[in-house]
This record gives structure tokens, sequence and C-alpha cells, in this order.
């Protein structure tokens, strides 16, 4: 080796390692590769590349080896002097290649470091996440919506088991709209299943060939990975995070990594929804003992003082008194009932659907009161809830929606009465029925200031 090509050769193994992200190191080794011996072209081509690569005539090609892996080869073409490559461009070549080994190593080293460390903080934050009070189906995307990030995946998914034995995608984190896939199921006797349930984790190369995957969606995806949600013994579902067809497989570094974090995961799952478990106790709890002292001391109360107004009205008395006091005593009988529809709503479930029909029907006033800025007034007479059947219920249901949305479009509306009589008598036929009556002091067309009354019925 000649002793003035020594001062470059060293100034070039120096900067092949001053950078630590494996990129930027690669290219340097290109670059110094290049300038070293003079060449126009400069290549270094990973094995899973196909390492060999063409090499012409003028080609020098040199091995370069990962402590004792073989990463790829180097190669050079082209000298811009017109000239071959020497013996001594292969000798300068080849200790570059030796600490390109090296510089290589040390960047994945610091790779994965950064790798690890991402990972962690990300299931860091998914538990941060968790347990600050999601809902089930949000934190499921967390963790679906968090691993794809993390896994530089095309999707997140998590699969659950069936009351059949299968197992279905319940959600889907996608960089595009997820589609069909959400809903997609694994039907009981395809190959995967029995792993999948037996919460072991699942590594495919190809999703769209490998004959253990059988759901309609799978010619979509490549390398996969399907990690168990499993805590305490308890399989929550499956993390799956497939990449693009075409996609560089999932490393041994990054399968160890997604495997630790839907562990982690999986935790926080059981631990958020224990939490919330008790929240929720600690709510009923709470709307119970609110419910009874309305019920032991408000109701109680008032219906006393009603009956005391009513029997000073039968004393008689001046028209006028006679007059206020039976508008106390209608207002009375009035705050007596909307009482007792607050009882009923405090015990109902808080933050689910309600399936009864007074809950249907409160729900839906309390949906016009975001409007209107002030809350309706509900009265039910008779069980409503045993005498209504469904079919009768929806069709009330939406010519109530329909009342409340005309009476919020009226001018200066400030009140609106809902009531439900389940033990009316329908003049044609003298049938038993349900009426719906709707009323609201808003201004009418004609301004007369009398307010508008709807009626719905319907036999029972």
């Amino acid at each position: 080796m000649p002793e003035d090509s020594l001062p470059a050769l060293l100034e070039a193994v120096l900067g092949v390692g001053t950078d630590l992200e494996l990129r930027t190191t690669l290219q340097h080794i290109v670059d110094c590769a290049a300038e070293l011996t003079g060449a126009r072209f400069a290549a270094l081509v990973p094995v899973q590349d196909g390492g060999d690569g063409p090499h012409p005539s003028d080609t020098v090609r040199v091995p370069v080896r990962v402590q004792d892996e073989e990463f790829g080869n180097l190669h050079l073409a082209q000298k811009r002097d017109g000239n071959p490559f020497t013996r001594e461009d292969e000798q300068l070549l080849r200790v570059l290649a030796v600490q390109a080994g090296i510089a290589i190593g040390n960047a994945r080293l610091y790779e994965t470091a950064r790798q690890r460390e991402r990972w962690i903080d990300g299931a860091g934050a998914v538990t941060t996440a968790l347990l600050s009070g999601e809902t089930a189906a949000d934190a499921l995307m967390t963790v679906a919506e968090r691993a794809r990030l993390l896994a530089d995946a095309v999707a997140g998914v998590i699969l659950q088991p069936t009351a059949e034995g299968g197992m279905e995608i319940v959600t889907a984190s996608t960089y595009e709209d997820p589609g069909d896939i959400v809903g997609t199921t694994i039907e009981p006797g395809s190959p995967v299943l029995e792993q999948l349930l037996g919460g072991e984790p699942v590594f495919v190369e190809d999703s769209a060939s490998d004959p253990r995957m059988t759901t309609h969606v799978r010619h979509r995806f490549g390398p996969s990975m399907m990690l168990p949600l499993q805590a305490d013994g308890r399989l929550i579902g499956t993390l799956a995070l497939p990449r693009r067809r075409g996609d560089r497989p999932y490393t041994a570094v990054e399968r160890l990594l997604a495997t630790q974090f839907a562990s982690q995961a999986a935790l926080a799952l059981v631990l958020a929804d224990t939490r919330h478990r008790r929240e929720r106790l600690a709510v009923y709890e709470d709307r119970d003992r609110i419910a009874r002292d309305l019920h032991d001391l408000v109701v109680q109360r008032l219906f006393a003082t009603g009956l005391m107004l009513e029997s000073t009205r039968r004393r008689g008395g001046a028209e006028d008194v006679q007059e206020t006091l039976g508008r106390a005593v209608d207002e009375l009988q009035s705050t007596i009932q909307e009482v007792r529809t607050t009882i009923f709503a405090l015990q109902q479930p808080p933050a689910e659907a309600p399936t009864t029909f007074r809950g249907k029907v409160l729900r839906e006033a309390a949906g016009a009161a975001a409007l209107l800025g002030f809350q309706p007034s509900t009265h039910f007479t008779g069980p409503v809830d045993n005498l209504i059947p469904n079919n009768t219920a929806t069709h009330l249901l939406t010519a109530l929606r329909r009342a409340l949305t005309t009476a919020s479009h009226r001018p200066h509306v400030s009140r609106i009465d809902i009531t439900i009589d389940a033990t009316t008598t329908l003049p044609e036929g003298n049938r038993p029925g349900v009426r719906l009556t709707v009323y609201d002091d808003g201004t009418t067309d004609n301004g007369d200031g009398t307010g508008t009354t709807v009626t719905w019925q319907a036999p029972l």
C-alpha cells in the first residue's frame, strides 16, 4: 500500500465511524470508498438485497462482515481517470471494509437501543392513556394505533374471540380507510386459530401466500406479526401488525419488542377495565343514594304539602284563593312526577344507551335540552314500559323527536311539556291506547301567544 495513501485511508477510517445512524453510516462508507480509489461508481449491497450484484470486468468487489455475519458487498466501478483498478485500490478497500463492519455493528446496536426506547415509551404512553378513563373501544384503538406506528406497519388490528369459537377483527387502525377490515372473521378450523386462541405469537413472512391465513383481506398484506394480548392468564385478544406486500420482514429485535409491548398493553387493558368497573360501581352506589334521598325526603314532603293544600281548598273560601290553591296543587303534583322521573333516570346505568321505553324518552328530552338551553318537562301516566309494545314505542319516539325538533325552531320557546299517557281510551272504538302530547309556549304563526300542542296516539 503506497505511503501517500495512508493519510487519506486514516481520514476515511475515522470518518466512517463518526455517525451512529445506520443509513448515514452506509452512505459514509460508499463515499469514502469512491474517494479513496477514484471510482466513478460505488455501492454497498446488503446480502438480503442480493449482495453479489452485477460485476462487470472493471468492477472491484470486497465483502463486508459484521462480526461473524456477512452483511453484504462493497462494489466499485469505472475509475475517473479511465485506468483499471489496482491491487493497491483493493487493499485500501479491504481495510475500509473491516472498519465499515465495525461501524455498521455500532450503528446496529444504536438503532436497536433507539428502537427499544421507542417501544418502551410507546408502551408507557398507552398505559397512561388507558388509565386516564378511556372507553373500552377507545382503549383498543389506542393500542392498535400506537403499535402500528411503532412497528411501521400498514395496519394495527385487534381480534377478539367469538362465541362460535373463531376470532373477529373488532378494531383496525390504518393509514387509509380500513374499509371492510373490521368485522372480518377467522372461522373455526383455520390453521392459525389454535395458536391464537392458545395465546401463542404467530409470525408470517407473507400473509397473502401463507396457507395458515384464511381471511378475505390477507391478500393485501405481506409480513405480519400476530401477538397475544394476554394478562393474568386471561386472553383479551390478538394484536396483528401487517406490513404491505413487498415490505421488509420483521427482524428478531422487532418481534421481541412488539411481543413485550403487547404483554404490557394487555396488562394495561386489564387494569383499565378493573378501574372502570370500580368507578362505575361507585357511580351506581352514589346514584342509588341520591335516588333514595330524593324519594325518602323530597317526594314524601311534597306529597304531604299537596295533601294539606288540597284539604285547605275543600274548606271553601274566596274564588281567587281557590284558584291559587288549585294551581299550587297542580304544580306540586307536576313536581312530584318530575322528581320521580329524575329518580328513575338516576337508577339507569350511566354512559349506556337506555334499554327501557321510559329511558329512551328521557334521552330524547335530554337531546332537545342541548338545543333549547333548558330541560323539557316529562310526565308518564301508567306503566309505560310494560304496556307499550316495541313497534308502537318506535313510532311514538319518532313522533316525539319530530315534535321536539319543530318546537325548538319556534320563536321564544321557554317551556316544553311532554306527556305520555298509557292509560288513555281512544275515541275510535273505545279501545285502550297510548297518547303523546307535546306542548310548547313558543310564538305561533298567528301570534296569539297560546302556544302549540301536538298530539299523537295509537292503540295498545
